[in-house]
């Protein structure tokens, strides 16, 4: 199976390995993850201002190749697949939007065609856990992990359409997959305040330090999470006290290609 690939500045900069991980993972699932053609910045956040353009028009481009193509979109960061997801529903739902998108880039009009999917998607929906489960050569037997979802992979709801906004399931099952026990805590849902850093480090850091808190209360001994400014911000301000991995470093583990 081969899927249009869209990593992000992130995992193409300070979090090479996350990148090289997911497409290691999916090489062995059976996947390939062809990168798109000249990528640009998503645009880092999702505007509601209807008259702002520009910064979707680098997303619009990505979606179109792969639409082109005849393959879903998948991205790693949650961040880039919240404003890949929210552009998409934009130009499907939006016709003063679309108008706009499509005078910047004729001749390759683009109407919402691609379907686009996080890589939590792709191991659920394409793969199936029950085939990742199969493959895993390194269970994670007795580990207590608690998957953090944080603001922008699910929300919002109608939009991004991954999971039940309230009580996502989709992370717990992947680390069932994996061999792991799920821990459940109540701030899993919750913002770490990665997007207030610059604002107020105090904070954001309180913010994550009730995650964290949380989480180790349940009994965890891990946490994991889909966005890179999640576990930056988690792990910085955890104070070491609890491990911070990402989905594609728990996935290679299991597998057995981390390095």
């Amino acid at each position: 199976m081969k899927v249009s690939y869209f990593p992000g500045c992130t995992l193409k900069t300070k979090a090479k390995d996350l990148d090289k991980y997911a497409r290691k993972c999916a090489e062995v699932l059976g996947v390939t993850l062809e990168e798109i053609d000249a990528w640009q910045c998503c645009g880092g956040v999702f505007t509601t201002s209807n008259d702002e353009i520009a910064t979707k028009l680098s997303s619009v481009r990505a979606l179109t190749e792969a639409s082109q193509k005849g393959q879903p979109l998948v991205s790693v960061c949650s961040a880039c697949h919240n404003v890949l997801k929210q552009t998409n529903y934009a130009m499907q739902n939006d016709e003063n939007f679309n108008f706009k998108v499509n005078q910047y880039v004729k001749p390759d009009s683009y109407n919402g065609e691609a379907e686009v999917i996080h890589y939590l998607e792709l191991l659920r929906d394409k793969v199936g856990f029950d085939a990742i489960k199969e493959k895993v050569v390194n269970p994670l037997t007795g580990k207590k992990i608690a998957a953090y979802y944080g603001c922008l992979l699910l929300r919002p709801g109608k939009v991004m359409a991954m999971d039940d906004v309230e009580n996502p399931t989709i992370m717990e099952d992947l680390i069932r997959a994996l061999g792991a026990e799920p821990v459940i805590y109540a701030y899993r849902n919750e913002c770490c305040g990665g997007y207030i850093t610059l604002e107020s480090k105090d904070l954001a850091k309180a913010k994550s330090n009730k995650v964290c808190d949380n989480a180790l209360q349940k009994g965890a001994e891990q946490i994991v999470t889909a966005c890179p400014l999640c576990k930056y911000n988690l792990q910085k301000n955890s104070n070491g006290e609890i491990p911070v991995v990402y989905i594609t470093e728990l996935l290679a583990e299991a597998l057995g290609v981390k390095e």
